[in-house]
């Protein structure tokens, strides 16, 4: 390459580099659900067996990074309706517990096809990475009946600085049939 475009041709791949979004806004969903999501960037896919509701259950999860922040959600089906709520609370509990959340704030989540439970919540918390790093977190939790089994979902942004519009955008990008 000539001597004064290789310097041109770096600086074109620089300002080409610069000139990706850090959120790169994607419709996702998994094979397992009828939640779609929008993502922030590609997810991975992951499955493992949990307890939950009484039972070894199988968690569908998809999860991404992006701009400093890591964007999840999981579901797993349960073959008793009645078990949604409890399945919920218990999940809540379970998350709360695993990052030591403090300042909780809580407030109703209503998506809309989803079950109008109590435990249907969306929380704004503060906690502490397996590291011991301080972390903020909000996250949803909601169910959904579908074909006589009930579907049930958490959705959740871990950042050290959440951006509000960033995580609004993360749960009104939520969706079921």
């Amino acid at each position: 390459m000539n001597g004064i475009f290789k310097p041109l041709f770096s600086l074109l791949l620089l300002a080409l580099a610069a000139c990706q979004p850090a959120l790169n806004w994607r419709e996702s969903r998994s094979d397992a659900s009828p939640l779609s999501a929008l993502l922030p960037c590609k997810p991975d896919r992951a499955t493992r067996e949990v307890p939950m509701a009484g039972q070894t259950v199988t968690l569908d999860m998809l999860g991404c990074d992006a701009a400093g922040a890591t964007f999840a959600i999981s579901h797993t089906q349960l073959s008793d309706p009645m078990q949604a709520g409890p399945a919920l609370a218990g999940w809540r509990t379970a998350v709360l517990a695993n990052i030591r959340a403090a300042e909780v704030v809580e407030t109703p989540f209503a998506l809309p096809g989803s079950l109008g439970l109590p435990q249907a919540v969306r929380l704004r918390m503060q906690g502490q990475r397996t590291d011991g790093r301080a972390v903020s977190a909000q996250a949803v939790w909601f169910a959904y009946v579908n074909r006589g089994a009930v579907d049930v979902f958490h959705a959740v942004v871990y950042a050290d600085h959440p951006d509000e519009t960033v995580v609004n955008t993360f749960f009104d990008g939520l969706r079921l049939p």
